[in-house]
């Protein structure tokens, strides 16, 4: 079997206003990874509900679907965390 192109490695999100609950289908191996440690770590409130070989179906609270808005900073704020990460690398090494 050949392996999926970038595009066909979708995940879909799918609930209505009449349940609690959000279904999550994904064939995006890093999206598995994480669903699959979140499953591990909460799994009352996570759930594998389905799988085959290439792809997963998860359930959980639609609660935790989120929606953010874009981020802005300010070159001097950027410039700051690059210099502070620059200061923690040279720490760790």
């Amino acid at each position: 079997m050949t392996p999926f192109s970038r595009y066909e490695q979708e995940t879909i999100i799918s609930f209505n206003a009449g349940e609690q609950t959000a279904t999550v289908y994904t064939r995006d191996k890093a999206v598995m990874r994480k669903l699959d440690g979140l499953v591990k770590a909460f799994p009352a409130v996570y759930k594998l509900i389905g799988q085959t070989k290439h792809d997963k179906t998860y359930s959980m609270p639609k609660s935790y679907i989120s929606y953010r808005k874009p981020r802005n900073i300010s070159e001097v704020q950027r410039e700051q965390a690059r210099q502070q990460m620059k200061k923690i690398n040279k720490c760790g090494n």
